[in-house]
């Protein structure tokens, strides 16, 4: 009998393509529909294999998890970028390729990052979803995050709304 392994781990130079590919298929999936097309198509074709290899060089926070050697989803995450609100940490992107969704490995990605940032004394975390993206939003609740501020992003022509949600510390 065989069993998958599930890997979560930091980045490496090697993973950008594959990260950009589970990005394009994420973004594809959960945005379609609530931004622009053209607009979509801007944000995906510019996140592209080179751009992650940077981002892995710059040592941006990334963790990718891997699934029987596939990599199917990452994470970026960092200190909290919104100065008004009190908490230490945020998680800026959270993905997984569509045909992994649903099946648990987005909130064991999400716990490896929350121990990692609590291991780096970051006790209290947010993140920001669109408010339209439902799948996004119920997902964050079913984690035990509240919605604690809203603001407006522009893409293209129109404005969408995000919702932070948020964790204290405890």
């Amino acid at each position: 009998m065989k069993t998958d392994a599930i890997e979560i781990r930091l980045a490496r130079p090697d993973d950008a393509s594959d990260i950009a590919d589970v990005h394009d298929a994420a973004w594809r999936n959960a945005y379609r529909g609530l931004i622009p097309g053209r607009e979509l198509e801007r944000l995906v074709e510019r996140r592209g294999a080179k751009w992650w290899r940077n981002a892995i060089d710059r040592k941006t926070r990334i963790v990718v998890m891997a699934f029987g050697g596939v990599i199917a989803g990452y994470a970026t995450y960092g200190r909290n970028r919104a100065v008004g609100l009190p908490y230490q940490g945020e998680i800026f992107e959270l993905y997984l390729r569509p045909e992994y969704q649903g099946i648990g490995l987005g909130k064991r990605l999400f716990n490896a990052v929350r121990r990692d940032l609590n291991g780096h004394a970051v006790k209290s975390i947010l993140v920001w979803a669109l408010a339209d993206n439902d799948r996004a939003c119920a997902f964050y609740q079913r984690l035990g995050g509240q919605a604690v501020d809203t603001m407006v992003e522009r893409f293209g022509e129109i404005q969408l709304r995000k919702v932070a949600f948020g964790w204290p510390a405890g």
